[in-house]
């Protein structure tokens, strides 16, 4: 800025360094965000050192963070992801497809924006305007759009967007905003019925629809040529939410999974001894109805895995711990169940009477005790990170597929046996 009165460059730069604030880090505090100089009759305004160090750190603490979103959202991948001095990041993901699956997921800054269309043009070289922005079409090769260069609403109002499909059955992405972004989304929509949105992500324009009525709620739907694959991808980047800055891939390498041979052998042998033990505690304990536990323990090791097969899961050594805390609480319920029924037979009830009373006065315990081992799951899964998170859904998954072997699989494996043999008496 250039001063027109010299007398007055002293008051006016007390003025302008008023306009600083101070810098929010440990290594700058007391400093102002502002350099403010005097050169000649000019007052310089620069950002501070100690304000741009603050920044590029704040940077790189967004983008580690947005990274961990991205890759591990599920809780179940467990990657390794580490600052490496002012400007590198170090991700290592165990069980991905290859490299070049997680260089797609976090190659792109994944920056969504809602712009009205002005107009459409094939010249790529065309004036948009001084205010305007022309951005190529996704899906029509050799499209542009010419879009106003202020958004309506930007992908940092989003809240949350999911996978899904449109009124033809073909994959979109639902989106849902704050309730700032909403009012402005409403408004908009209201007041431009049948008039074209330009839905534009990374600067390109992935979908134009029209506007067919008022959307109100601040929610939507974003349809283009998706395939199931894409449109999941796409949700978990909007998610996440934008990259405050670009990527540069400097290195990658793919490693087999020898490293950690040992440690999973490790927790194999643990896992299957585990398991030997507890059946051979259950039939020493309880005879056949212990048979019957086991093999719905069975089952349930089964179901867990089909879970975690489900939800992309990769089996590292939390989610192994899981797994063998599941096996000692799988049979809980049955050990509850069993002692229940020994007792109803203490008291001279028939057996079928026995079985029948030790299912129902059993499963108000049952019921208490799992939920409240799922509550802790939920918590750890909530504000845990990395393999804390893998634990906790490896014990969520088996809190909910034991009690369903127990309370389900137990009981019809028992009742059947009866039902057939009608045994006038039972040994539990």
């Amino acid at each position: 800025m250039t001063i027109s009165k010299p007398e007055g460059l002293a008051a006016a730069l007390e003025a302008v360094r008023a306009l600083g604030a101070p810098v929010i880090s440990l290594t700058g505090a007391g400093q102002s965000t502002l350099d403010v100089t005097a050169e000649g009759n000019d007052i310089v305004i620069r950002l501070s050192e100690a304000e741009r160090a603050a920044t590029d750190d704040r940077t790189m603490q967004q983008t580690v963070e947005i990274i961990r979103r991205r890759v591990d959202e599920a809780g179940t991948r467990e990657p390794t992801i580490q600052r490496q001095g002012n400007d590198r990041v170090l991700v290592q993901v165990p069980g991905i497809g290859s490299a070049a699956e997680l260089k797609i997921l976090l190659g792109s800054t994944a920056k969504l924006a809602f712009h009205p269309v002005i107009s459409q043009t094939t010249d790529a070289g065309a004036s948009p305007g001084a205010r305007n922005l022309i951005l190529p079409s996704v899906d029509e090769q050799g499209l542009y759009y010419i879009v106003e260069g202020t958004p309506v609403v930007s992908g940092e109002e989003l809240v949350d967007a999911q996978p899904s499909f449109d009124q033809n059955n073909r994959p979109a992405v639902s989106f849902r905003f704050d309730s700032s972004g909403g009012r402005k989304f409403g408004d908009y929509t209201a007041a431009n019925i049948g008039a074209p949105f330009a839905i534009v992500l990374d600067d390109e324009v992935i979908s134009a629809p029209f506007i067919e009525s008022h959307i109100a709620g601040g929610s939507g739907i974003i349809t283009g040529r998706f395939s199931v694959e894409e449109s999941t991808r796409l949700a978990v980047l909007l998610r996440a939410g934008a990259l405050p800055a670009e990527l540069t891939f400097l290195e990658e390498r793919t490693v087999g999974p020898e490293l950690g041979a040992d440690s999973i052998q490790a927790g194999k042998i643990a896992a299957l001894v585990s398991m030997v033990v507890v059946a051979v505690y259950m039939i020493a304990s309880y005879g056949l109805f212990g048979l019957f536990a086991n093999i719905a323990l069975a089952l349930n090791i089964g179901l867990i895995f089909a879970a975690l097969s489900t939800v992309g899961g990769t089996l590292t050594l939390p989610g192994i711990a899981g797994i063998v805390l599941t096996i000692g609480m799988a049979v809980d319920a049955n050990v509850l169940v069993f002692e229940r029924i020994r007792e109803e037979l203490r008291n001279n009830k028939s057996p079928g009477r026995a079985i029948e009373l030790g299912y129902e006065r059993a499963l108000s315990a049952i019921i208490d005790a799992n939920i409240t081992t799922f509550i802790t799951a939920l918590i750890l899964f909530t504000v845990g990170a990395g393999p804390v998170r893998g634990f906790a859904i490896t014990l969520g998954i088996g809190i909910i597929t034991s009690v369903f072997t127990a309370l389900f699989v137990t009981r019809l494996m028992v009742e059947f046996w009866y039902n057939r043999r009608r045994p006038k008496t039972v040994v539990v």
